[in-house]
């Protein structure tokens, strides 16, 4: 089944959905992000099928979120890194983890703690206004219309 191709969308949402919605690539780059870089190690953690996954890192590859390296010559064997790209989108990662432990954690409490290594303390993702340092949230913005959307029409 063809999944509905969103990059020509004039929406960065869209757009980013386009490399990275489909449901099994954002664990694929969690599991890079912890530690998991080998093929195998990420089939065994995620359960995937090897063909998903073997299609999913060649997409992340060519997206230039992820570079492949190899590690062994005999069998041929790589290693996925994230890129500078890649890293940027874990902090996407973090915020949907910020909103899945309030909201679907449960009495458990979160599976993972994230800790700062600047300071030594756990954190959470907090999504901060750029210029003021405010709390961002989606009831109090505007959102209007910028110069990708101008330049479309």
């Amino acid at each position: 089944m063809q999944r509905t191709q969103f990059g020509d969308m004039i929406c960065s949402i869209a757009r980013t959905l386009d490399v990275a919605g489909e449901p099994w690539t954002p664990l694929i780059l969690r599991d890079v992000w912890v530690g998991f870089n080998r093929f195998d190690d990420i089939q065994r953690d995620l359960g995937i099928s090897r063909k998903v996954l073997a299609d999913r890192l060649r997409t992340l590859v060519e997206s230039g979120m992820l570079v492949r390296r190899q590690y062994s010559e005999r069998p041929p064997r790589y290693e996925y890194e994230l890129t500078e790209k890649g890293y940027e989108f874990c902090t996407v990662l973090m915020t949907i983890t910020a909103w899945g432990d309030r909201w679907t954690a449960g009495e458990a409490g979160p599976p993972v703690l994230i800790r700062h290594r600047g300071c030594g303390q756990h954190a959470h993702a907090d999504v901060r206004c750029s210029h003021c340092g405010e709390p961002l949230r989606a009831d109090e913005v505007d959102v209007e219309e910028g110069p990708g959307q101008r330049a479309h029409a």
